[in-house]
């Protein structure tokens, strides 16, 4: 039988609600979340470690690869086949993308997590967590790389989006969809990833910061960002990389002074680029030095280039970690 090791943060799976706070709170830790999910002594030999309690908000990124640290310390025990990350689904798709960036072997990493509490009715935390724990035993998800797994889907950390707030089928992966799907107690992978991004580092640059382009938004805020000592600055323009020409004259100092600006769109799915040439488009971006991220959603972009400046790249690394990856040879789909 496989063994899995299950790594517990905390997150809606872990709480219930409490009267006087009105509203739910962790209350659950490992062990209380393995006693109300039967049936995984059928699936894998589960090794537990239990990290408290931390709501996915709360989250810096010293935690993320303090985590990604105990991952990777699990997965060199030769009887690991696999791993699961349960925590808070509020930042999944950072969390995961960060995990996917910094671990690099071939055991499946398999986060997971509950949008109900567990005294709410039908709460969904035993359903993903027996999910995560069939993905993380099976070896047809060797080489996927950190996977997000609730409500039945696959989905891979460099695309997966939370696309609504309470939803039990919130998960997606709006630009090439899901990886596969648990079907009782089968893994039918549906598609291979074309390659994955990767970067070595145990740190990360502290000040790495989001600006969302608006109408009639000028460049007043990425001035400030600049003025308190942005790290680094990721830039999610509208529809393909499209903003008001002071947005980008304010991107354009930033970059002057050595400060990587990096170009997403704020659209869902889909990609920055340079098909527009107006004043402030997409176009005139890259030629002032932003640097393009590929079909990485801005809030992954930010991971990315917060991980990058922490293991010390410079614009050309940094280019290359955040660009769309190169395919990869793969094996064919096929279920577990």
């Amino acid at each position: 039988m496989a063994r899995v090791a299950v790594v517990f943060t905390g997150g809606t799976i872990s709480t219930a609600f409490d009267p006087v706070a009105r509203g739910n709170v962790p209350i659950l830790d490992g062990v209380a979340i393995l006693a109300r999910t039967p049936g995984l002594d059928g699936i894998a030999e589960v090794v537990a470690i239990d990290r408290g309690r931390t709501p996915a908000s709360h989250f810096s990124f010293t935690d993320l690869l303090d985590i990604a640290a105990d991952v990777r310390g699990a997965l060199a025990d030769p009887t690991i086949d696999g791993a699961v990350i349960v925590q808070g689904t509020d930042t999944i798709e950072e969390t995961s993308f960060c995990w996917d960036l910094v671990l690099d072997g071939p055991k499946p990493v398999v986060v997971t997590g509950a949008m109900r509490a567990s005294d709410a009715p039908g709460f969904d935390g035993p359903a993903n967590l027996r999910d995560a724990v069939r993905v993380a035993a099976a070896g047809a998800m060797r080489g996927a790389g950190v996977v997000v797994c609730l409500g039945g889907t696959i989905e891979p950390a460099d695309d997966v989006v939370k696309m609504h707030a309470s939803a039990l089928d919130t998960f997606a992966s709006p630009n090439a969809g899901s990886l596969g799907r648990i079907e009782g107690d089968d893994v039918s992978v549906l598609r291979v990833r074309a390659g994955r991004r990767h970067v070595a580092t145990t740190t990360a640059a502290a000040r790495v910061h989001l600006i969302t382009a608006t109408v009639a938004m000028d460049g007043s805020l990425l001035d400030a960002a600049v003025a308190t000592g942005a790290d680094g600055i990721v830039v999610a323009a509208t529809g393909a990389g499209n903003t008001d020409p002071t947005l980008l004259a304010a991107a354009t100092r930033a970059i002057e002074v050595g400060i990587p600006v990096a170009l997403a769109t704020r659209c869902p799915s889909g990609r920055a680029g340079t098909a527009y040439a107006f004043p402030g488009g997409g176009a005139r971006w890259i030629e002032a030095g932003a640097i393009p991220v590929g079909h990485l959603c801005a809030v992954k972009a930010r991971v990315a280039l917060a991980l990058g400046l922490g293991a010390g790249l410079d614009r050309t690394g940094l280019a290359a970690l955040l660009a769309d990856p190169v395919a990869e040879p793969t094996a064919r789909p096929g279920s577990a």
